[in-house]
């Protein structure tokens, strides 16, 4: 999968939820995020897989690793998060509204051993319904962030520039 300013490679399709590396560049930085793709299959996605009110790790096996080669601002909030790798999770609170939560652990295998007191930045966003379904989970980037796809889905993250001021 490619986009104008991203592509994505499998790095791993011998599991059962390939592992998937999306590279590219956004806000004067380039972006790199590793996540497990896992497939809808007929499941229910949110609510059920999931859970509402929880920190979900975002995909399959390990958790999301983002890493970016400046400091960047994320969400409609402007948290700006260092260079450097993170682990990204999840909260939705319902199907609508999400947490965002970039944690200073880039490896951990789901988020049994997720700590709240590594964050180093939250921030929410409002999904949006898609009428094309993502049956295998994806993350793209579009003009103004990065994206997250699943089911019938689309969580949008916000992306700026952390300039000095």
């Amino acid at each position: 999968m490619q986009g104008d300013n991203y592509e994505i490679v499998v790095i791993n399709d011998s599991i059962k939820s390939p592992r998937k590396e999306l590279r590219g560049s956004l806000a004067g930085a380039d972006i790199t995020i590793n996540y497990g793709s896992p497939a809808v299959n007929g499941r229910e996605l949110y609510g059920g897989l999931v859970p509402y009110g929880k920190v979900w790790r975002t995909g399959a096996n390990e958790a999301v690793r983002i890493t970016t080669s400046a400091p960047l601002k994320f969400g409609k909030e402007g948290k700006t998060v260092p260079a450097g790798s993170y682990g990204l999770f999840t909260i939705p609170a319902d199907r609508d509204n999400w947490t965002i939560i970039f944690n200073k652990e880039a490896d951990q295998w789901g988020a049994y051993d997720y700590s709240e007191a590594a964050d180093v930045a939250r921030v929410t966003t409002t999904s949006r319904t898609e009428d094309d379904f993502s049956e295998r989970m994806d993350f793209t980037l579009s003009d103004d962030g990065v994206e997250l796809h699943w089911g019938d889905l689309v969580i949008p993250v916000q992306v700026m520039a952390a300039t000095s001021e």
